[in-house]
């Protein structure tokens, strides 16, 4: 763990390297003059199978709360940790979502929901997102969003079986756009409440229009950013929350952290407590029993 601490400011920097072509994406940059000859069609891009496969053998052998669990989506296993809730009562189990490239223990906001959200009631489920190789852009990301669909589902079956009634789905940065195509897409798939931390939005890929995704979405939603967030992620708030509203869903709120990041460095348990604090609101308008 305390490695993991270490490592943090490396990982957080190469998770911006790659999400550095996102701006660009949104803004055109790059976009060709409209007489140039069409774009060959490519093939999609091929999974990063080979460092999923490291990930799970280190994080297996290192993680030390919570249980490292196999689970399996269209034929193929991928990694997930599962901790269990620490108080008597059980409130339910929140499935997270890493970001663009992280893995299930990734440190900051996924590894600080994922160990801290148990002590409250709140078991965790943090799944092993597809990956490209690195480098890839955020946009080659969109045609694994299938992929990450059936992960989402493998989850929410594991937990059924553990005997979860109450299901949360947590994602960060491109995990919360998956999280939010997902729910767009199968709404009926027992998720009661969705919180998309830091957002990540593109216009130029439907997948990835997380306002496209928020106008079909009807479960309270929490959609938290910092004010220091990326820049996709600030100039997109306005749309997705009038998305949200016009779509008529009552139960979503959107909240700006002053001072946090991307990855809410150094406000982790800042972040654990708003979460915390909207699971309560919403459990007890729902009258959910803790």
């Amino acid at each position: 763990m305390e490695r993991q601490k270490r490592a943090k400011p490396l990982l957080s920097m190469l998770f911006l390297v790659a999400l550095s072509t996102l701006a660009g994406t949104c803004s055109g940059a790059g976009k060709p003059a409209a007489s140039a000859a069409p774009a060959a069609r490519t093939a999609p891009p091929k999974e990063d199978t080979a460092r999923e496969q490291r990930w799970a053998q280190q994080l297996e052998g290192d993680v030390v709360v919570g249980k490292a669990r196999q689970l399996t989506a269209k034929g193929t296993r991928f990694l997930s940790l599962y901790t269990r809730q620490t108080l008597a009562s059980r409130k339910g189990a929140v499935i997270l979502l890493p970001g663009m490239g992280a893995h299930p223990d990734w440190p900051g906001v996924i590894h600080a929901l994922r160990v801290k959200l148990p002590d409250h009631g709140w078991s965790t489920l943090s799944l092993q997102m597809p990956l490209l190789p690195s480098g890839s852009p955020v946009t080659d990301y969109a045609s694994l969003f299938g992929v990450a669909a059936a992960r989402i589902q493998a989850g929410i079956d594991f937990l059924h079986k553990q005997g979860v009634k109450h299901i949360v789905l947590a994602g960060h940065s491109l995990g919360a756009a998956m999280g939010a195509w997902f729910l767009a897409n199968h709404p009926k798939a027992g998720i009661e409440t969705f919180v998309g931390i830091g957002m990540i939005s593109s216009t130029k890929k439907p997948r990835l229009d997380t306002a496209t995704q928020l106008a079909k979405i009807h479960i309270p939603v929490l959609d938290i950013y910092g004010s220091e967030d990326l820049e996709s992620v600030i100039k997109s708030a306005r749309a997705r929350a009038t998305a949200a509203r016009r779509a008529g869903n009552p139960d979503y709120r959107q909240q700006q952290v002053t001072g946090a990041d991307h990855f809410f460095d150094g406000l982790e348990d800042e972040l654990v407590r708003d979460v915390r604090g909207w699971l309560r609101h919403v459990t007890h308008q729902t009258g959910q029993q803790s």
